[in-house]
């Protein structure tokens, strides 16, 4: 009879070990370990603080390499339209998502046409002066949305801000003449006055000299009536 009675004996004192084990690693002790490296924060700017935010939407952009003769993707992210507070000027930019690496960062100029890409209604092309690699490049950007109704909209703004734009330089340039005009208006005035007033100086002179003749001749004509009057005597 005593056999059998081990085994449970022998359970019971290992639940007892198990029940003695010291605590485990993930109890809060209390301990404060100062960091190794003070970090400041740092202020962010992403050079758009100035301008005001016209369109954003959603898109893929590519781009059309020459040498290759093909498209290659510039990247997945967010196209803004962003126009300047002081200036007016208005530029296009896209960062990628995750890096938000610059894919497209250009001007909206007045002479920009946005045309629909053949066979997809959702795509549109258009030529830049692109400057998102540091330099200057003559680019062929085509760009792709997730709805018919985004590319219309895009196509729609580029043509609105291209139209308005192209207002300001004639203006610009009627107010340029205009300017011209009165300058020069101004201009011949001022050397019609400048001739009257070099007349009037000459007149001035002349007029002295043709009064001081006279007086000149009187004295010679004094000098000789003397000598015909002691003459007489």
């Amino acid at each position: 009879m005593a056999a059998p009675a081990e085994p449970t004996l022998l359970r019971r004192e290992g639940e007892e070990d198990d029940d003695s084990k010291p605590a485990a690693d993930d109890e809060d002790t209390g301990a404060q370990v100062a960091p190794i490296v003070q970090l400041q924060e740092v202020a962010v700017t992403t050079g758009e603080e100035n301008e005001d935010v016209l369109l954003e939407l959603k898109s893929k952009l590519y781009r059309f390499d020459r040498d290759g003769n093909q498209w290659k993707e510039r990247g997945v992210g967010t196209v803004k339209l962003l126009k300047h507070k002081e200036t007016g000027k208005v530029r296009l930019v896209m960062r990628q998502n995750k890096t938000l690496k610059i894919c497209a960062n250009h001007l909206v100029l007045a002479t920009m046409s946005v045309q629909e890409h053949q066979g997809n209604d959702k795509s549109c092309v258009w030529h830049a002066a692109d400057f998102s690699d540091g330099e200057l490049k003559d680019e062929t950007f085509c760009i792709r949305f997730a709805s018919v109704e985004n590319c219309r909209t895009f196509k729609d703004k580029i043509a609105e801000i291209a139209e308005g734009q192209a207002n300001d330089n004639g203006e610009g340039e009627e107010e340029g003449q205009a300017n011209d005009n009165g300058e020069g208006e101004e201009g011949e005035t001022a050397a019609s006055l400048i001739e009257k007033l070099s007349v009037g100086a000459k007149d001035e002179e002349e007029k002295p000299e043709s009064k001081a003749a006279p007086s000149s001749s009187a004295e010679k004509k004094g000098k000789e009536e003397k000598p015909e009057a002691a003459v007489e005597k």
